[in-house]
């Protein structure tokens, strides 16, 4: 029997109709609003609706009614992605996968998990630590972001220096197609299984590829040891330098950031401030974990290698509630730039470590001449850059020039033998950056694989690939030529 909704639209009825309660589908205008864009704010625009399957046989059924309907769609998490990934730019119905959100199995002999794509990352560690475990992805957002949104976005974190991003804590993916079949990759969360890697083609792919209804997770055993230690340098460029020395001296650490002054001041006018002196120039919080026996010498070694490239202060934490309160301080980074400007916009390129001066220096530059504050806060050890540009929406032109700056900034990492996302993703923000790094034929090459899975367009179309141009022509012309042979 069809619900009774108010709507005269029959596919939000047929929609209504699968979810199968009136609590789980929006259509309303001032009920959409909440969705009209994600972590990404300076584009917004309103979905058809939002519906809430409850299970991996309604999203079937979901995304088959929509591909038998030309209807376009995508999913959605908990909407902190930070590139425009989840924004419905054609009108989509959302798929929201909240509802989806439980821990299925833990496998402690196997160090596996299965969750569902709404399962919240740090919920899987706080689900499992009392059992000496934990799940290491780590993006800063990790207390509301979803592992179904992490493996969109392959998300890494401050600990992925050591550890990885997520695809390589992925051990299989249950996935609805674009046309509504359900698939299971990977052979029970075995690693290495024979075939393609469609794990890894999956996991990054921003949800234009498949909508992941399961997943099979890595889990770690707790390091015997963990210490963190603080350094203060007068040098933006000294405190690059003892990056580079720290992984040099053969140290790998868990996790090495770096802020400097404009986000600590930021970050010391939020939340959780530490007591950062506000005139320092560069902060960097370095982490060492694993079997007790060797983690003192490491800890030296570091303090050693920070003295000489001129640090003004270095300590280890003292204890563990003096570490969290570090971590706290710098994994609400991004948030606490609210207390210091009205808007701002987020970032995220890659870079050789070594370039870590040249490219500073250049942002430096960028800014200047934007006439906007940016702000630097960044994965140091492996070169993963979050400059974010400081504005006010509210002035006429400065949302377009924090774009031209953010834009500029990737162009620097492209051109220094980088690229143009670390973690964050293309989305709808990065498309035409993609030139950047990649030809018209490597492009189409791309859009060839996209076309496999999703080739009438409709999942999360006008994602991670630039807007129609050559590649069009290109693509027309190899056509025309295959048809013609």
């Amino acid at each position: 029997m069809a619900l009774k909704i108010k709507t005269n639209d029959k596919h939000i009825q047929a929609l209504a109709d699968i979810v199968g309660s009136p609590r789980s589908i929006l259509y309303q205008k001032e009920d959409l609003i909440a969705y009209d864009c994600d972590g990404f704010t300076l584009h917004k625009h309103l979905p058809k609706a939002v519906v809430f399957p409850k299970d991996t046989q309604e999203v079937s059924r979901l995304v088959k009614y929509c591909s038998d309907n030309d209807l376009p769609f995508l999913a959605r998490g908990a909407g902190t992605g930070l590139s425009g990934g989840a924004i419905p730019v054609n009108g989509e119905i959302i798929i929201s996968l909240v509802k989806m959100k439980r821990l299925l199995s833990v496998d402690l002999e196997n160090r596996r998990a299965v969750v569902e794509p709404g399962f919240v990352n740090l919920k899987l560690t706080n689900s499992i630590s009392d059992k000496g475990y934990y799940y290491a992805p780590d993006p800063s957002s990790q207390y509301c972001c979803t592992i179904g949104g992490n493996v969109a976005e392959n998300a890494g974190g401050a600990h992925c220096l050591k550890y990885g991003v997520t695809t390589n804590h992925i051990l299989g993916l249950e996935v609805v197609l674009p046309n509504g079949d359900i698939i299971d990759i990977g052979q029970n969360g075995i690693p290495d299984a024979p075939g393609y890697d469609l794990l890894g083609l999956l996991t990054g792919s921003e949800g234009t590829l498949g909508i992941v209804t399961k997943i099979t997770v890595r889990i770690l055993k707790n390091p015997e040891a963990k210490q963190t230690v603080l350094a203060y340098f007068d040098s933006v460029i000294d405190g690059s330098q003892a990056v580079s020395d720290i992984i040099s001296a053969g140290i790998v650490p868990a996790a090495l950031e770096m802020m400097d002054k404009t986000a600590i001041e930021g970050v010391e006018a939020a939340a959780f401030p530490v007591g950062h002196p506000r005139d320092i120039e560069a902060v960097l919080l370095i982490e060492v974990d694993g079997i007790s026996a060797g983690i003192d010498e490491q800890i030296d070694q570091i303090l050693e290698v920070c003295k000489n490239r001129n640090v003004r202060e270095v300590r280890a934490a003292k204890d563990e509630q003096e570490r969290a309160r570090w971590w706290a301080n710098r994994k609400t980074g991004f948030g606490a730039m609210g207390a210091i400007s009205a808007d701002y916009l987020v970032q995220d390129g890659v870079i050789p470590r070594s370039k870590l001066p040249e490219v500073l220096s250049r942002i430096n530059k960028i800014s200047e001449e934007s006439g906007l504050r940016i702000a630097n806060i960044f994965h140091a050890g492996d070169g993963n850059l979050h400059p974010l540009v400081l504005f006010d929406a509210r002035i006429p032109g400065q949302s377009e020039k924090a774009l031209e700056a953010g834009s500029a900034c990737l162009q620097v990492c492209a051109d220094v033998g980088g690229t143009i996302t670390g973690e964050h993703g293309v989305g709808i923000e990065k498309r035409e950056e993609m030139r950047f790094v990649f030809n018209d034929d490597e492009i189409i090459a791309q859009t060839n694989i996209r076309d496999v899975f999703n080739n009438k367009n409709l999942l999360n179309a006008g994602k991670l690939f630039p807007s129609p141009g050559r590649c069009v022509e290109i693509k027309k012309e190899m056509k025309a030529a295959a048809a013609a042979q």
